[in-house]
Formats: C-alpha cells, sequence, structure tokens
C-alpha cells in the first residue's frame, strides 16, 4: 500500500478549464518538436498560399532566428489576428476531413509556434496595403501597417525561450541544421516548379542551396530537381516509375539495385505531394528489393503516391508525417508489384557507378613529359637497313594470329554486352563492344540467371507441398483469424492452414523444399509480420532464400574454363534476362568500361 502523497489534496480533484497560452504550448509540443518542425509547418503555409519563390533563413540550427518569405498570396490585415488563433484556417471548412488538398489544415503551427517563441507575421495581399503582427510566449500585440512586397514573410526568433525545458532536448546547432536542410529538400522535391532557397545566418549569411523553378514535363521537372538534390548518379541510375492500381497511381524514380546504399537516407516517399514517413510504404519499398539486395544494403528511391483524398486519413498525427489508407493492401501490392516489374524492365542494366569505381581503382602512376621515339639520343645506332626486312616479317606473322584470335562476327560485338574475346583467371569474361570492353563475373551472371530460371519454373507449377502425418494444432489466440485470411496465399507458397476450433489453427502441408520446418515459429513469424506491415513477404523471401542457394551451387563455378561460344551463350541470356546486371546478393555481374576513359587511364586525352 502507497502512503499517501502530501502534496495532492486528499479531496475530490477539481477540473478546471486551461487557460489559451496553456493550451498552445501543449499544443506546440505536438506540432513544434524542433527547428525542423517549424520550418516544415511555415514552409508548406507558402506552398499552400500558391507561392512560386521561398527563401528561409536559420540561424543557430534555427534556435535563434527562422524567416520564412514568400511571394504566395498573403494573408489581410484584417485577418491577421484571426490567423494566430486556435483552429484557425483558410484551407477547410470542417465539414469534410477527409476532402483534404492542402499541406496544411489544421490551423495549429501558428498559435503554437507564437506560444513557444517570439513570432511576427509581415504580409501583404494582392491589391491591398501590408500589415504586420507578433505574438511573444502566446501574447498577442497589436495589428501594425507594414513595408512588404505582395506575399508573406514570417520571423521566428528564440524557438522554446517560453517553455525552456524544451531547449535541453535540442541537439546541436549542426545536428538541427541537417534536420532542417533534409526537410526543405523533401519539400522541394514534392515541388519542383517552386523555387526554393536555404541561407544561415549563424555568422553573416551563407547561402546552403538555391533550386531553381524547374520547367518542362512534370516527370522532366522532377528529374531535374533530384538532378540537383541527389546528384547526377542517382539520376543515371534511377528507372522512370509510373503505375497504377484500384485508384492509386505511383510515379517518381527508383534506383537501380547496384545503386544501393548503406542506409535508408536515400528513400523519400510522398503521398498525394505530402513526405511522408510511413511504415507501411517503406516495408513494400524494403521488400520489392528484397529479391536484389543483401540486408545490409537499402534501395534508393523517390516515389509518390497519388489518390483520391478519400483513399488516404492525413489527420492521423498533428505533424501530418504519418497516413492511413483504406485499403493498405492495394498501397502496398501496388509499390511491390510497379517497382518489380519496372525493375524486370531493366534487364541486364547495371548502374554507372559500377565503371566509375572500377576505374578509380586503377593505379596510375603520375605521368611524365612524353619523350618520342623520334627524340630519344641513339647510343648504339643500327645500321639503316639492318633486319628491317626480317622485322617486318615478323610483325605481319604477329598481327595475323591477333587478327585470327579478335576476329568476331560483327552483330555479336554491336550486341550490349559485346562479342567475348577472353578468359582471365578463370573467372572473368572479358568481351568487346563497339564502345569499350565489358569484364563479366561468371559465376555471379550464371548464378543470377538460374536463380531466375528457378523462380519462373516456381510460378508457373507452383511450390510443392509435404503433407504432415499429424497435422500440427497451433493456439493464436484472436490473431487467428487476421492469419487465416492469407490462408489462400499462403497455400500458393506450400503452406496450407485450416481453422481448428476458436483461436486455434491446423498446419496440413509445409514447403518440401523448407524440409523439416517448425511450423508454429514459421506461423508466428509470418503473423508477426501481418500485425506489423499488412502483409507477410516472409514464406516467400525463405523459399526464394534457398532457390538463390540452389542456383549458387548450380551455377558455373570459378575456375572453370569456358570456350568461346559458351561464353558468347552467357553473354546472351543475360542480355535476354531480367535482373542479371546483379547477383542474388545485389553485387554487379559485370563491368562496363567505355573505350574513352581507357584511353585517358593511358594518357591518350
Amino acid at each position: 500500500m502507497h502512503a499517501a502523497d502530501p502534496n495532492i489534496s486528499q479531496n475530490s480533484p477539481q477540473i478546471r478549464q486551461l487557460d489559451e497560452t496553456a493550451i498552445n504550448q501543449i499544443a506546440a509540443g505536438e506540432v513544434v518538436e524542433r527547428p525542423a518542425s517549424a520550418v516544415k509547418e511555415l514552409v508548406e503555409n507558402a506552398l499552400d498560399a500558391g507561392a512560386r519563390r521561398i527563401e528561409i533563413t536559420v540561424a543557430d540550427g534555427g534556435k535563434r532566428l527562422i524567416r520564412v518569405e514568400d511571394d504566395g498570396c498573403g494573408i489581410a490585415a484584417d485577418q491577421l489576428e484571426l490567423a494566430l488563433s486556435r483552429h484557425a484556417t483558410s484551407k477547410i471548412d470542417g465539414t469534410d476531413l477527409l476532402n483534404i488538398h492542402t499541406f496544411g489544415f489544421r490551423g495549429e503551427a501558428l498559435p503554437s509556434l507564437g506560444a513557444v517563441g517570439r513570432l511576427t507575421i509581415t504580409s501583404r495581399a494582392q491589391q491591398a496595403e501590408a500589415a504586420s503582427i507578433s505574438v511573444e510566449g502566446g501574447t498577442l500585440g497589436p495589428t501594425r501597417p507594414a513595408a512588404h512586397q505582395p506575399g508573406t514573410t514570417v520571423e521566428l526568433r528564440d524557438l522554446f525561450f517560453a517553455t525552456p525545458a524544451r531547449l535541453k532536448f535540442m541537439r546541436t546547432d549542426r545536428a538541427e541544421m541537417q534536420a532542417v536542410t533534409d526537410v526543405v529538400k523533401r519539400l522541394a522535391m514534392a515541388e519542383p516548379f517552386v523555387q526554393f532557397t536555404l541561407s544561415d545566418a549563424t555568422e553573416g549569411r551563407r547561402e546552403i542551396f538555391s533550386y531553381p523553378a524547374e520547367t518542362g514535363t512534370p516527370v522532366e521537372a522532377l528529374q531535374g530537381r533530384l538532378r540537383r538534390i541527389l546528384g547526377k548518379d542517382f539520376t543515371e541510375n534511377a528507372i522512370a516509375i509510373d503505375a497504377e492500381r484500384e485508384g492509386l497511381h505511383m510515379t517518381g524514380f527508383a534506383a537501380l539495385p547496384t545503386y544501393s546504399r548503406g542506409s535508408a537516407v536515400h528513400q523519400y516517399l510522398f503521398v498525394n505531394g505530402r513526405p511522408v514517413r510511413d511504415k507501411l510504404l517503406t516495408g513494400a519499398l524494403r521488400a520489392a528489393y528484397m529479391d536484389f539486395l543483401s540486408r545490409d544494403r537499402h534501395p534508393a528511391a523517390v516515389l509518390f503516391v497519388d489518390c483520391e483524398p478519400e483513399l488516404v486519413d492525413v489527420n492521423v498525427h498533428p505533424a501530418k508525417s504519418e497516413v492511413r489508407f483504406r485499403e493498405p493492401g492495394v498501397a502496398r501490392g501496388l509499390i511491390v508489384s510497379g517497382l518489380r516489374h519496372a525493375l524486370a524492365e531493366a534487364g541486364h542494366r547495371a548502374s554507372t557507378t559500377v565503371s566509375k569505381e572500377t576505374l578509380g581503382a586503377f593505379s596510375q602512376r603520375p605521368m611524365e613529359p612524353r619523350v618520342y621515339q623520334m627524340d630519344r639520343p641513339a647510343a648504339n645506332p643500327l645500321p639503316r637497313q639492318s633486319g628491317f626486312a626480317e622485322q617486318s616479317q615478323a610483325f605481319d606473322a604477329v598481327s595475323a594470329r591477333v587478327e585470327n584470335i579478335s576476329v568476331v562476327e560483327q552483330d555479336e560485338q554491336s550486341r550490349p554486352l559485346g562479342a567475348a574475346r577472353a578468359q582471365v583467371h578463370e573467372n572473368y569474361v572479358i568481351a568487346q563492344t563497339e564502345t569499350g570492353i565489358v569484364i563479366v563475373d561468371q559465376h555471379a551472371a550464371h548464378e543470377r540467371l538460374v536463380y531466375e530460371k528457378l523462380k519462373k519454373q516456381m510460378a508457373a507449377n507452383g511450390v510443392a507441398a509435404q503433407a504432415l502425418l499429424v497435422p500440427e494444432i497451433i493456439e493464436l489466440g484472436s490473431d487467428a483469424s487476421r492469419l487465416l485470411d492469407h490462408a489462400d496465399t499462403l497455400a500458393k507458397f506450400g503452406l496450407t492452414i485450416e481453422p481448428f476450433g476458436e483461436g486455434a489453427v491446423a498446419v496440413r502441408e509445409t514447403p518440401a523444399i523448407l524440409g523439416p520446418v517448425n511450423a508454429e515459429a514459421l506461423l508466428r513469424d509470418v503473423l508477426d509480420e501481418l500485425v506489423d506491415l499488412g502483409d507477410s513477404d516472409l514464406l516467400q523471401s525463405k523459399i526464394e532464400a534457398i532457390l538463390s542457394r540452389v542456383s549458387c551451387h548450380g551455377s558455373i563455378r570459378s575456375g572453370r574454363r569456358m570456350q568461346a561460344d559458351e561464353m558468347n551463350a552467357l553473354l546472351r541470356e543475360m542480355e535476354a534476362t531480367p535482373h542479371s546486371g546483379q547477383c542474388n546478393h545485389g553485387r554487379p555481374t559485370y563491368v562496363e568500361l567505355k573505350l574513352d576513359d581507357i584511353e585517358k587511364l593511358f594518357g591518350r586525352k
């Protein structure tokens, strides 16, 4: 038994209404977690106002200053005070919370910022006079006339000065600045036709980046903006995505598996133009690349999922970074199937960064001034005609032999992977193309080819099931119904389950390829994935992992000598097989070196 707390009255507690300042400070704790959250809210307001130019300035990582200037529609002077009251917004009328077409709609950002910092809004609507209003720690000042171009400037100083305890949880200025940069970059991806400028005013004014407004079609504009943000390597090694499924439309760019990263920082997901960090979508992205990457590698992608507002709920969290789809299975299926289809269409293509890394790995001695043969002093000059005929004949003989070795049908050399010329170290096939050479890892390439054949056979014939002599009964409680909803899908992979009374299932068959299996552990792992993501690829991944091991053992081994016709057959099959640009573990199966790059290595260019 606990002793009574002397600080708590033993009488019945009294219910009281919190004052407006306390309410706004509580709301700020949900909406504004750090300076980057404030930047996000203010930039989204600018975009909702139709801005085509947005300038963001921060100091001390946003703790001391955040200023957002835009050329949007502006706010009328007589509405500035209303804009700083809670739940006041021009974006919805409150009759339909599912029909939302703007970034903001809750009407909480500005009053929340004014409750924890020193906020000033200066704005001028079209064909109107400019005005300014300030709020400090929740205390509202009067509206005053001001000078301003059409648009709005919001200046937030001393963030969290009214709630100093929050400052103790802030990270270093550098870390907070990095978070601000990431937020602005995500919004810049979502709006490629808008100019974005980010500056740091901590010591003077230093421009961090400036992205001009892009032109062209939406796809061209997005590609141009991504080239500025993620770099040329990403756009050169990314596949354009365009897929639809049951009212959902996915566009964007996804990188080739051989352009994988060591972390998930290059994954950008948007729903109806809104940047989100959604577990369902990131899980689907990971599942789409599951067959091409090892567990320690992550895909790079910028994906936009668009749908009617009624099909997705963005009012899940005050920060609006999470969403909830009406049909989460459809959204997940769109991402997985759309990306896998696009990657299959890429065929044998591998990322250009592989060849760049290969060229960088070549050691090259410092170049010395060239001394041509005619300029070298002749220490012991030979007689003018001595041995010339013999040398010429020897040279012709060598040339003839080289020509005989290198003669290959022209049509093979014009193929993407060229014509096989040689095999070195009993593992690498050297092929010549019209523009350079290709080096193929014969074991890795054949491993992927065998694996794709096995998967194709499995898709055509199904997964063989092993019937259990005695069905295994597994108690799952209320989760049994969730698992039984996916019984048909599991059956396709050789796992047959049936209901067995209340809260239990009977396992009658397991995939034969898995051999002896702990059915209960397998089912519970599948169930955990269903609860977490709404779908499960666990069983499929286990089966494909075994197929991958089988293909590894059944492929051409390192150390085997190959004839010319075998090498060419391998190249032709690679060209015709999807995903042959990387092995089953995500490593490249070949490297292509352009002739221009090779000539640079030898100082010819």
